[in-house]
């Protein structure tokens, strides 16, 4: 009888719950989670450390752990000369924010895996992002540089605490780059003169921003929308929805189950790099169903409906959360669960739909993919399939809906991508936010329902006794709260509100921001931190400015702040949100592409956190919320009273003296809390709405 096959003992990020730092778990690497523990020793042996950031979803992030991290020797090599700190960037973003300022200061750009070595006082002195395990890629081995570098701390410890001491100067410059400037007052043609920027950087022919790689960039297309709200310029409209058509019928948005992936590697849409990120698809429903109220698409409601029926299916806790991302690969591939080959398109398919099939998506043999497979797009539109096909276009497009279903349940049984299934509180935030906006415009309850089931759930597991948590997985809370998550949240309760008018959420908006300024903003700075300002693990503070992938926490909050100030008539809100956006003006119209968010949050602001409130029982103001909810008007906010009942403290003073007009449901519209004669007709509503735009 033969002997069993060794187990291979398992580090200590076995015992954590991040699924990110769990995939290391059997690695031969002597990993540490960042912890006291981990400091501590390299304090002790006077040993660098060696910090790798990522995240599950991360598909280079894979590579280099099966490359190098599950290698015997180079696994030697990191324990003889490092202390190794492992770090999921969804969980700490204040480190990640740091520390990819080193390769960025080295010219590199930033990404992940990040890997960056430290001294045992956290001081960088030399980063990366991906390392290979040969030379390639006009990169040096990862194991050279390992065993350059302990040379180098060995034999040249002056060199390198200057190397450090320079990194720390450039990261404390990067850290507060763009606070230097004077804070001055903003004015409407700010808004313009941003969207008009970043009109000059569209792919008229393709859509979007630029050129390959291709990210949505959906706060930044919602800047041109408001930039053509002020203007009535339609090609900044055009330019909006040639992209949100062309990411629609592209790669990049999931063709049979819905959803987007994170971005295309080409300027096509084609095929993109397959992670699905909560935080892509909640601001992208926003965006479609901002561009449903401007410019109606059979097109958007589509997307929009496939978008939230994938995050229901695929994205939602049984407690009412919404999970994380969902990963690049399945079965050690990218892509494998997304594409199709001719071959498995036959094994599900009639041969009548395979073929209809092969044209709608562009299924070649050849494939656009590795491997001849293909990422499926739309290819052609169906009155060109029925001309092809000799057929009705009613016909084509049930065949297609029949080919489709059949697909999606043989793609069920394939093997799925790993799903990150930790819950953050600022991501849930800005997934309520467009579910709640979304319910809204479509007229959708139970999408109301899904946002109101995760606020449900961050509010009375993740915010306890003041304090938020930034995660929650298995039932547990962890991490303290970063700006992001209150800002985020504060943001989606009252866009939440807005949906149901249920004065509880504002009321917990209204904590939420209270505890924010207390907690991060830096009155010298007149700037908010990222971080708590009593943080201990962060040598450099950082602070929350740019808006990338997803939005700066400064910016939700500014936003969220100005919303409240338009419902409770709280005018330090508004004051709150001033202080900072006059603060920021300098470097918002200098670099309007990283402050798309913070914009949209200026633009409510100049028009003076304007606000509707509908009176009346709720049948009555049916019709005139119809006309708030159809029209396009993102920076009022919509609030409602029912005469019959007594108003919640938080709204009783901004609500006194609005009431139905002559046993009519009655809108008050109301600027700089001042409101205007009320209004019973639903069409002058609309009209009066549509007007709402402060003087460029």
């Amino acid at each position: 009888m033969g002997s069993p096959t060794p187990q291979r003992l398992q580090n200590r990020l076995a015992r954590e719950a991040s699924p990110y730092l769990r995939q290391h778990a059997d690695n031969p690497v002597d990993w540490y989670p960042w912890s006291p523990e981990a400091l501590e020793r390299a304090r002790a042996e006077n040993k660098p450390i060696l910090l790798s950031i990522g995240y599950s979803a991360c598909h280079w992030c894979h590579v280099m752990a099966h490359e190098s991290f599950e290698d015997a020797e180079t696994a030697r090599l990191m324990n003889e000369y490092f202390i190794n700190i492992k770090v999921d960037r969804e969980e700490r973003p204040d480190l990640d924010q740091l520390y990819q300022g080193v390769v960025q200061l080295m010219g590199r750009g930033g990404g992940w895996p990040l890997t960056v070595f430290l001294t045992p006082d956290l001081r960088p002195f030399f980063g990366g992002t991906y390392f290979p395990p040969a030379d390639k890629f006009g990169m040096p081995a990862f194991s050279k540089i390992l065993r350059a570098l302990n040379t180098a701390w060995l034999q040249q410890r002056s060199e390198i605490a200057e190397q450090a001491k320079q990194f720390e100067t450039g990261l404390s410059h990067l850290s507060t780059a763009g606070l230097d400037g004077v804070a001055s007052e903003m004015r409407p043609s700010d808004v313009v003169s941003a969207a008009e920027q970043l009109e000059g950087l569209i792919d008229w022919t393709r859509g979007g921003f630029g050129h390959a790689p291709k990210f949505p960039n959906p706060m930044n297309l919602s800047l041109l929308l408001r930039g053509y709200r002020r203007t009535g310029n339609g090609s900044l409209l055009s330019a909006v929805t040639l992209a949100l058509e062309s990411m629609a019928k592209g790669g990049i948005y999931d063709q049979l189950g819905g959803g987007f992936h994170r971005y295309s590697v080409d300027e096509r849409w084609l095929v993109p790099h397959f992670e699905k990120m909560l935080y892509d698809n909640a601001q992208l429903l926003h965006l479609y169903a901002e561009a449903q109220q401007l410019a109606p698409n059979a097109l958007w409601s589509k997307v929009v409906e496939e978008t939230v029926e994938y995050v229901r299916r695929e994205m939602t806790d049984p407690e009412g959360g919404f999970y994380a991302t969902q990963d690049a690969d399945s079965e050690g591939q990218e892509g494998k669960f997304f594409v199709w080959t001719r071959q498995q398109l036959g094994e599900a398919l009639p041969p009548r739909l395979a073929e209809l099939a092969e044209a709608r998506f562009g299924i070649t043999q050849a494939g656009n993919f590795e491997h001849g497979a293909t990422v499926l797009q739309i290819s052609e539109e169906v009155p060109d399939l029925a001309r092809r096909f000799r057929s009705s276009e009613e016909r084509v497009a049930a065949d297609l809906a029949a080919a489709r279903r059949l697909m999606f349940e043989a793609r069920e049984r394939r093997i799925k991508p790993g799903r990150d299934e930790k819950i953050l509180a600022g991501w849930n935030g800005l997934m309520i936010r467009g579910l709640a906006f979304a319910s809204r415009v479509f007229r959708r309850p139970e999408w109301f329902s899904l946002a109101k089931n995760a606020a449900d759930l961050v509010l009375a597991r993740m915010w306890q006794d003041g304090r938020l948590f930034r995660a929650r997985q298995g039932g547990a809370n962890r991490i303290g709260a970063f700006l992001e998550d209150y800002g985020d949240l504060t943001a989606g309760l009252v866009a939440l509100y807005q949906a149901g008018f249920d004065a509880r959420y504002l009321e917990a908006a209204e904590d939420l921001v209270s505890r924010a300024v207390e907690l991060f903003w830096d009155e010298e700075r007149q700037a908010y931190r990222a971080a708590p300002k009593d943080s201990t693990d962060l040598f450099v503070p950082t602070y929350a400015l740019h808006d990338n992938a997803f939005p700066s926490g400064a910016s939700t909050l500014t936003e969220a702040q100005v919303v409240l100030a338009a419902l409770t008539g709280r005018r330090g809100h508004f004051e709150q949100a001033g202080k900072y956006l006059r603060k920021m003006r300098e470097e918002m119209l200098r670099n309007p592409f990283g402050y798309g968010h913070l914009l949209l949050a200026a633009d409510a602001w100049m028009d003076g956190a304007a606000e509707v409130t509908l009176v009346g029982g709720k049948s009555q103001v049916e019709p005139l919320l119809e006309a708030v909810n159809s029209t396009f008007a993102p920076t009022t906010a919509v609030s409602a009273r029912d005469p019959s009942e007594a108003a919640t403290p938080i709204l009783a003073e901004a609500l006194q003296g609005r009431d139905p007009v002559g046993g009519k449901a009655a809108a008050y519209l109301c600027r700089n809390f001042t409101c205007q004669p009320p209004i019973t007709d639903p069409a002058m509503l609309r009209k009066a709405l549509s007007e709402i735009r402060s003087a460029a």
